[in-house]
Order: C-alpha cells, then structure tokens, then sequence
C-alpha cells in the first residue's frame, strides 16, 4: 500500500509551513505515519525549519529545490517530486502520508495529478478577503480551501465569516475550513477532513 500524497500550495506568506508544523504533531498522535517534501526556489529553508521543529526525523524532511516558477516541479514536470517521494516511501516502508508543500506562488498554482492524490491550497485573511472573488485556480480547483490566521481578521479590517461564505460560494460549496496555525484551532478539522478523503478509505 503506498502513501497518500497530498499537495499544499498557496502565495508566499500564507501559512503552508505552519500549517504543516501544526499539523505534523495531531498526525503523530494519531498515529498517522507521515513524511515531508518542501520546494522552494534555490534554498531548503523551509525543509530547515520543519527539520528544527523537532516534530518529525530531520530525515523526513526532504527538499526540492525548483530552480524556476514554482509551478514547473508540481504541475508541469514534477518528476523531481515523484522521484522524491518515491525514495521517501523505500526508505520509511509503511508511510500513510506525505506532504508536498509548493514554493510560494499567486493563486494560479495547481498540482499534477501524476504528483498528489488530493491537495489543498492556503490563503490567509491578512491578504484581504477579496481574495476569493479573485477566482484563481488555486482558489477554485483544490479540494479543500484553508483560510489561515483567521484570528487576524479584527486587525485588518476582514470580515471572516463573509469570506468564508464568498470563498464557499466561489467553490461551488467545496470544502473551506479556517485555522489559526499558531494556536492550533482548526488543525483538527483539516486533519478529520484528510482521513476522511484520501487516509485509511
């Protein structure tokens, strides 16, 4: 049985490494068997900071480096990723998950579904709750939209209620969840939302 490989993308800034710092420790405590693969332009610093967060064997933090738009190595030609994962998967026998998480792009990033079973794609209130009226693929494609630092929102003038219910519009009433990765709120929920669709079905 192979791992489930699922994609987190979204605009730099948004939240995808905390999201995965967040969820790494609940996805220990349940048991769930999981590795990482970072892409980043021309450094592994967010492979870096995940393997410094102590949640997870440094070994289990794998980086890609893109060289280019961040797209190419998860939609256009992920064979670095493929590669990647796969060697993850020989080396860790019996992994249930792996997390891709893209360079940090706009909100016209997908993922190849050669490369994931399932992905989701971060935004967070701090950029405005335009940003699901922006209707990018991102936004509209993925199969579950996180809104992250949600507890911002008094700060920055963003009516979150109204953006969730905009961004589940925009999708057709697809999956939205909000988090707030510092404090852990809404970690559970995305996590009950992957078992649900893509881990132990």
């Amino acid at each position: 049985m192979t791992a489930a490989r699922v994609g987190i993308g979204g605009p730099v800034g948004s939240g995808k490494t905390a999201l995965i710092e967040a969820m790494l420790g609940r996805l220990a405590e349940q048991g769930i068997d999981t590795a990482v693969i970072t892409n980043d332009l021309v450094t592994d610093e967010d492979a870096e900071r995940l393997r410094r967060s102590g949640k997870l064997d440094p070994d289990r933090v794998r980086a890609v480096q893109a060289g280019a738009c961040p797209h190419t190595v998860i939609r256009e030609d992920p064979t670095l990723n493929m590669a990647a994962a796969d060697r993850l998967e020989r080396d860790y026998p019996g992994l249930d998950l792996i997390l891709l998480e893209s360079g940090g792009d706009n909100l016209a990033s997908t993922f190849s579904p050669d490369l994931v079973d399932f992905w989701m794609f971060v935004i967070d209130v701090a950029g405005g709750d335009d940003i699901p009226r922006k209707r990018g693929p991102g936004i509209v494609q993925s199969n579950l939209l996180v809104v992250n630092k949600a507890d911002l929102a008094p700060h920055v003038g963003v009516d979150v209620a109204r953006m969730l219910d905009e961004a589940r519009g925009v999708r057709a009433g697809a999956p939205v969840l909000p988090t707030v990765c510092r404090t852990g709120e809404g970690i559970d929920a995305v996590i009950a939302h992957l078992r649900h669709e893509v881990l132990f079905r």
